[in-house]
């Protein structure tokens, strides 16, 4: 039975855990704060820490925040900076990262095969019925997203750096700093209209809202957001490991 390591790297920390086919976990899930700064070898090595703590795996999923393509690190948002989110960026770490093959980095590191994903892909891979238009929204450090048709992963768009409200982007308009300073009432309204805002603009059949965060979001915003919006546990976060294998792609 093939046995999947699967790591979700965050902002603020690093979890991982082991499941088999069926998606049970083999050993409860290990977590460490995300150390920074954080070179590419740097993740790696933290990740390799975190396997050798674990049952051992044929496969690993990794997902992680930014624009990831084919394994190839296309932006990330937060492991550029000196000290983590809303810190300033290094332009070193900047140029460390951008166009890393982490698929192969981490492949070698682990010493098997290893699929890294945007964070909220994995996630979605975990919840998705694999029917229609489903998209992902993930509430933690800042804003994931994935979007899925008929089960096939589309291409990722970094909707977290789309401008909303006077030219602050969805990151800072939802993202855990805000949701710190404004407190849960008024930062579920801000979850409330972002998916009244996005509706016309993916058409979707089902929301899917994860991430730490989602359990955040009032009562009352929720009876509000509609029958086709559906929040889920973070834990799909480390569950969509062994499905992301399975993914078709639209492009």
């Amino acid at each position: 039975m093939t046995v999947t390591l699967t790591v979700d790297c965050g902002g603020g920390s690093i979890r991982a855990t082991v499941l088999d086919a069926a998606g049970t976990q083999h050993a409860p899930p290990v977590r460490v704060p995300t150390p920074y700064p954080l070179p590419p070898e740097r993740l790696a090595a933290t990740i390799a820490d975190l396997a050798a703590r674990l049952p051992a795996a044929d496969r690993a999923t990794v997902g992680m925040p930014g624009m990831i393509r084919h394994g190839v690190v296309v932006s990330t948002p937060h492991y550029v900076t000196v000290a983590g989110p809303r810190t300033a960026v290094r332009p070193d770490l900047a140029e460390a990262w951008a166009d890393r093959d982490m698929a192969a980095l981490l492949t070698e590191a682990l010493g098997y095969p290893t699929l890294v994903l945007n964070d909220a892909e994995v996630h979605g891979a975990g919840v998705i019925a694999g029917t229609g238009v489903e998209l992902v929204l993930t509430l933690g450090t800042g804003l994931g997203s994935a979007l899925f048709d008929g089960g096939a992963l589309a291409p990722h768009l970094e909707l977290s750096h789309a401008p909303v409200r006077r030219a602050t982007t969805y990151d800072d308009w939802l993202g855990a700093h805000a949701r710190r300073l404004l407190g849960d009432g008024m930062w579920s309204r801000r979850v409330r209209e972002a998916v009244a805002d996005l509706r016309p603009v993916f058409r979707w059949d089902r929301l899917y809202l994860g991430g730490g965060n989602a359990r955040r979001i009032t009562p009352r915003a929720l009876a509000a957001l509609g029958d086709d919006v559906v929040v889920v546990p973070d834990s799909a976060a480390l569950a969509g490991g062994v499905r992301a294998w399975e993914l078709r792609r639209t492009a």
